[in-house]
């Protein structure tokens, strides 16, 4: 019996589920790790899908998205939309 690689975008199939799992990474992870959540959305959602409504290449979308990339803000912002996120600043607790 084979077994099979561990890919978090299979599991990305509602705005909930995308909604709580890049919360969770902006919440416990890191530049990198957001960069490479925000990749795994838009691979479950489509990089085609994504390509179109940014107006970004695929393959400058693999690119900026993968692990020790550093892409621009504007970049990431015009992801986000595609995905249908946003960023919301909340006061931190003491």
């Amino acid at each position: 019996m084979g077994t099979s690689k561990f890919d978090i975008s299979d599991y990305l199939d509602s705005k909930e589920m995308i909604a709580e799992y890049l919360n969770t990474v902006l919440k416990e992870g890191d530049n990198a790790d957001v960069i490479i959540a925000i990749g795994h959305i838009a691979k479950a959602i489509g990089m085609t899908k994504i390509s179109e409504e940014t107006g970004l290449s695929r393959p400058s979308l693999y690119k900026a998205l993968s692990d020790g990339a550093k892409p621009q803000f504007a970049t990431i912002m015009k992801v986000l939309k595609a995905i249908g996120g946003q960023i919301q600043v909340n006061p931190m607790s003491a």
